[in-house]
C-alpha cells in the first residue's frame, strides 16, 4: 500500500469483487502500487461468472463480496475505465460495464461508504453466457495455477 498524508475526504473508493480484489489477476498492475487502503466488504446485488474468466455483478438483492479500495485521487478511475470498456460518453448499452456509485458495507453490515462499481447489464450477462454465482463470491484461483 502507498503510504501519503491524504485527507479522507479526498480518497477515490471503488467496490471491487472480480480480477481488481488482492490476489487476482489484475490487482498488481492496476492497484497493488496506488492503493491506500483496502477493506473486505460486500454491496448488493447480483453476480455472474462469465466463461472468458471473470466476473460480472448486476443490480439486485443478494449479497457480492470483494474489497473497498481506496486511492488518494480520481487518476484511477481513467485506467480502471480503460480495463473495463467503460467510456462514460457512450450510451450504457455500447459500454461492457458501466461505472456508478453504490452503497458498500462491511462484513458486519454496517455502512463503509459509497464507492464506485462496476456493473454490467443483466442482458449483456445474458448474451456472454454468464451463470450466477448464489455465494456471491468470484475467484479466479480455478483458472491459474498460481493461486
Amino acid at each position: 500500500m502507498v503510504e501519503l498524508n491524504i485527507k479522507f475526504s479526498d480518497l477515490v473508493r471503488v467496490f471491487v469483487y472480480g480480477t481488481l480484489k488482492p490476489g487476482e489477476a489484475n490487482y498488481k498492475k492496476y492497484c497493488a502500487d496506488k492503493v491506500v487502503d483496502v477493506k473486505r466488504a460486500f454491496v448488493e446485488g447480483k453476480l455472474f461468472a462469465l466463461p472468458m474468466g471473470y466476473p460480472a455483478m448486476t443490480l439486485g438483492n443478494s449479497k457480492v463480496y470483494g474489497y473497498l479500495l481506496s486511492f488518494p485521487n480520481s487518476r484511477i478511475l481513467n485506467e480502471l475505465d480503460v480495463l473495463e470498456n467503460y467510456q462514460p460518453t457512450r450510451q450504457s448499452a455500447e459500454n461492457l460495464y458501466n461505472r456508478q456509485i453504490i452503497e458498500v458495507y462491511e462484513p458486519q453490515s454496517l455502512s463503509y461508504s459509497w464507492a464506485w462499481v462496476y456493473l454490467m447489464t443483466l442482458e449483456r450477462v445474458d448474451q456472454l453466457g454468464g451463470f450466477f454465482q448464489p455465494d456471491g463470491w468470484w475467484s479466479g484461483c480455478s483458472l491459474t495455477v498460481n493461486c
